[in-house]
């Protein structure tokens, strides 16, 4: 991998027995965002890096009450940074795009049947249909 993560430190991802550790789906598809993008030349780690330790002290520094300390929001945030910066992305359609996505109902693009490995039924009719 060409983006030296941090071992210690603010940058550092969290891991658990050496193994980065993702709370949630999300998190590891801005994880290998942030990677892909600096793989592909879009921009370089220490840029990225930088971003991300700012992001974290302003947090640490004014931390926003009621909110719960997330490494991979403050990740997924320097990746914004780094991409606005660049004139890659504009804010405004980041956020507009954010937005739209949020008020989309939960399950909106997953299929309203099992996957057929769940459904012995269905599998064993396709199958004969076939």
């Amino acid at each position: 991998m060409s983006a030296p993560l941090d071992v210690e430190g603010p940058a550092a991802p969290p891991r658990a027995n050496g193994e980065l550790v993702f709370a949630e789906p999300w998190e590891s598809r801005a994880f290998g965002m942030a990677v892909a993008l600096c793989e592909a030349g879009v921009f370089d780690w220490p840029q990225f890096r930088a971003a991300l330790v700012t992001r974290i002290a302003a947090w640490e520094a004014t931390p926003a009450t009621g909110t719960q300390w997330t490494y991979y929001q403050h990740w997924l945030g320097a990746v914004e940074d780094v991409l606005t910066a660049r004139g890659t992305v504009v804010t405004g359609d980041v956020t507009t795009r954010a937005h739209l996505l949020a008020g989309r109902p939960a399950g909106h693009d997953h299929p309203h049947r099992p996957p057929r490995s769940s459904d012995p039924g269905r599998v064993a009719a396709e199958a004969a249909d076939a």
